[in-house]
């Protein structure tokens, strides 16, 4: 007869067995590619000196994997945003101080070059809020720049005026005029994002404080708050910018359109304006003539959102779809070197994979086989394609891929992030669901996981609700609890996306129904194989994984233990409490008008049926799922006797992101389950 497993320690040395050395652990994002196609940069977050907060900096990668990767940047503030100029230069934001600058005692980040040939990066423009993000035209260097800028002008000396006023005169009111009033984390206004074309930077000569002389508000009327402008293209000659704006879509509600400004005149104009539909991702042919962009069908009532790809001719505007009959959801669009074909990224199968589509039709071919992929670079004589991949066994880290070939298999590129090894083993197992849907998972086993020695299983339910597990994760990593003996299963259930609209709609305004039957149909699954236990199982999720950890709580007392993170609890509290109501009521409709679905998938009305114990955890400065979920949550089980901790961060958002944060996070989640799971007595985290 099997006996369990105690919790195991992985072999000493293990980053994952020990969170200070896993929080230490590089920690790869951005990738850029030079015009000539010779350098790669990426951007590298590692461990402050007082080990308080990640610092990352800017390493150069051979494109060709032969050469070691190497340090380009040093500063204390860390660089961010890495794109090569065509004259070589590396174009990056960074909170270093500006010599010359006025020093106010809040650093701001400034435009920085470093020198094609080497030597110091010099700042190239500032501004009074700081350089927000930046794009650059791919053949005459052209820049644009975003900034927040305060009513009443775009002056730097007016803008840095009159928030010295405010701030003279003790003022933090702002007066809003429309909605949304939060985003994400932050409260929005009085300052609004503006867009300043800065036409080439100068060769020489650094900013010494003062702004660039050639400085052009490309939107004096100021961009929407919800941060719409950052996603932006210049055409290769620099002369026109396509952006996402934000537009009302009822007297709530937002939407996007794309537009065209002229660089030279800031003149402005519509280039696609669908009143059902978000318009985002454009990016300009080699031309210059065509732009591709992806449409997303505004969700409803009754239908889920579906997206597509659209080539538009930017003299007159018309429009065709690319991928009409492609079912999945197509984003990130770049046209080929040579402009006959477009790459893109989507989900598919547990994965997020690059495809290509030629511009005369046919069906998309993928052409990665396992993976996650991002910042997709196109090589501009056509040899290649550049990205980060990631997967549930390895993180983000650069490859090289051919532009034609499908399901490829890329090596990774020479760089810091590289992992040694894993404390266990990734596994794809599937289930059936109530109605017959495949539902698919990921499993990762532990060492020594046997019929002799079965794991104990997290089931760990992922957000959005419209994404699928299918990347690494340094915020949510399995791999820390295989390396204490758990097995982690990480389904994709009814509204996952990369298993097309018909899975996504199984779900939709029916959070409670099929979602939950497929994560039950995922668990009965894994637990008939010898190797699970499965009379010690603990549930876990955040944002949507939250909501459904705790519709699982009060569906069933099948798991010792559910942890909720950032979770949704009065679906007609968060729905008028979140930063973008309309989004949610497109699904769930007026909580006054049509109640039905708040009434019969809101976890807070089956509270008495909870007898799991449960760990809250939220973020204060989390506007995403307000705190206000969490406090709910937690008086209801506090009143009703459940046994229950709340961990509570007064200065993270939806997400935990800062080093000393994140291990408690882990402390704590592990402690809880060390005491309900393996029934070894709570042990409380010293620094709680």
């Amino acid at each position: 007869m099997s006996q369990p497993a105690p919790a195991r320690a992985e072999p000493e040395g293990s980053p994952f067995a020990d969170l200070a050395a896993f929080v230490a652990l590089p920690r790869v994002s951005s990738l850029a590619l030079s015009s000539d196609g010779r350098r790669l940069a990426i951007s590298v977050a590692t461990l402050d000196a007082e080990k308080k907060k990640w610092q990352s900096a800017l390493w150069e990668v051979d494109p060709c994997g032969e050469r070691p990767a190497r340090r380009l940047t040093r500063s204390a503030p860390g660089e961010s945003s890495p794109m090569w100029a065509p004259d070589g230069s590396l174009l990056f934001t960074s909170a270093r101080p500006v010599p010359g600058a006025k020093d106010d005692g809040e650093p701001k980040p400034a435009l920085w070059s470093l020198p094609a040939d080497g030597g110091e990066a010099r700042p190239v423009l500032t501004r009074p809020a700081g350089i927000s993000f930046f794009t650059v035209a791919a053949e005459s260097g052209d820049v644009v720049v975003g900034s927040a800028t305060m009513p009443g002008g775009s002056d730097p000396e007016a803008d840095q005026e009159r928030r010295t006023k405010r701030k003279d005169a003790g003022v933090s009111a702002v007066l809003h005029e429309g909605y949304p009033v939060r985003f994400w984390d932050h409260d929005l206004g009085p300052a609004a994002p503006h867009l300043f074309w800065a036409g080439r930077l100068p060769a020489d000569e650094p900013a010494t404080g003062a702004e660039h002389p050639v400085l052009q508000d490309l939107t004096p009327d100021a961009l929407p708050p919800s941060g719409a402008g950052e996603d932006m293209a210049l055409s290769p000659d620099g002369s026109l910018l396509a952006r996402s704006v934000d537009v009302a879509d009822g007297p709530a509600g937002r939407r996007t359109r794309l537009v065209l400004t002229d660089t030279a005149t800031g003149d402005t104009r519509v280039l696609v304006d669908d009143p059902l539909a978000e318009i985002y991702g454009a990016r300009f042919s080699p031309d210059g003539a065509t732009v591709v962009c992806v449409r997303e069908a505004l969700s409803t009532y009754d239908e889920p959102p579906d997206y597509t790809l659209l080539l538009v001719d930017v003299a007159d505007g018309t429009a065709r779809e690319l991928t009409p009959d492609f079912d999945r959801w197509p984003s990130a669009p770049q046209f080929s070197a040579d402009g006959s074909a477009v790459f893109f990224l989507a989900d598919d199968n547990g994965r997020h994979a690059v495809f290509r589509v030629g511009l005369d039709g046919g069906d998309p071919v993928r052409l990665t086989a396992d993976g996650a992929y991002s910042h997709l670079q196109v090589a501009r004589d056509g040899s290649a394609l550049y990205a980060l991949r990631s997967a549930y066994d390895s993180p983000d880290a650069p490859v090289r891929l051919d532009p034609e070939a499908s399901h490829q298999e890329p090596a990774a590129l020479p760089n810091p992030g590289t992992l040694d090894g894993l404390p266990g083993t990734l596994h794809e197992v599937e289930a059936v669901g109530a109605d017959g849907a495949r539902v698919h998972s990921w499993l990762v086993l532990p060492e020594g996981a046997s019929a002799e020695s079965p794991a104990p299983l997290l089931l760990w339910i992922h957000g959005g609700p419209l994404m699928s597990w299918n990347s690494w994760s340094w915020r949510w990593c399995p791999w820390v609890m295989a390396a204490r003996g758990y097995a982690v299963l990480l389904p994709n259930p009814a509204l996952s996306q990369g298993f097309g609209l018909d899975f996504v709609r199984r779900g939709w305004g029916e959070w409670g129904g099929a979602p939950y039957t497929d994560l039950m149909a995922a668990v009965d699954a894994a637990e008939q194989r010898p190797d699970i236990d499965a009379t010690r199982t603990a549930a876990m999720g955040g944002s949507f994984g939250g909501y459904m950890a705790n519709w699982v709580a009060t569906q069933t007392d099948r798991f010792r233990a559910i942890v909720t993170h950032a979770s949704l609890w009065d679906l007609d509290a968060f729905t008028g409490t979140t930063d973008a109501a309309y989004y949610w009521e497109k699904e769930w409709g007026d909580p006054l008008r049509d109640p039905k679905r708040y009434e019969q998938n809101s976890p807070h009305r089956f509270a008495d049926a909870i007898r799991t114990p449960m760990l809250v955890i939220h973020g204060d400065k989390d506007y995403r799922v307000p705190i206000g979920e969490a406090l709910r949550l937690w008086y209801d089980l506090q009143k009703r006797g459940v046994p229950s901790k709340f961990l509570y961060f007064p200065d993270e958002n939806h997400w935990v992101l800062t080093p000393g944060n994140s291990m408690v996070w882990y402390e704590t989640i592990l402690a809880f389950m060390t005491e309900h799971v393996l029934g070894e007595g709570w042990q409380r985290p010293e620094l709680l």
